[in-house]
């Protein structure tokens, strides 16, 4: 049975993107400072999770993400309570009114990373 192993996304400054996601709950498990095709690679995971965010370094590249072209999802027990710790961290947490538009049901909003790749954070049941 095929494994869904990494995503891989480019990104401009790999500390600053490692120190906006490490707030998510992600951990850097492994680093590859030259890539066989010369990027330098971090990988990051959710404990529980085998699936990794792979962020890819590379100095002659910009990374320049249109946006609503993809994002990634986490899911939160308290979605309120992580939402609350982000904003307190300077988080920008959107819609703004995210809080009352989903006053039932499982909430959902949206941060996004420093190269402008969107995260959806969810409610989970």
């Amino acid at each position: 049975m095929p494994v869904f192993l990494h995503t891989r996304i480019r990104v401009a400054n790999p500390e600053k993107t490692i120190a906006f996601y490490e707030p998510l709950g992600f951990k850097v498990t492994h680093r590859n400072d030259k890539s066989p095709a010369g990027n330098k690679l971090v990988f990051l995971e959710l404990e529980g999770n085998a699936h990794a965010l792979e962020l890819c370094y590379s100095p002659d590249y910009t990374p320049s993400v249109p946006e609503d072209l993809m994002h990634t999802a986490v899911g939160y027990e308290d979605l309120i309570a992580k939402c609350d710790e982000l904003e307190k961290l300077g988080y920008d947490i959107w819609p703004a009114d995210w809080r009352t538009v989903f006053p039932t049901g499982r909430k959902m909003a949206f941060v996004t990373d420093p190269d402008g790749y969107e995260v959806e954070l969810l409610e989970r049941a």
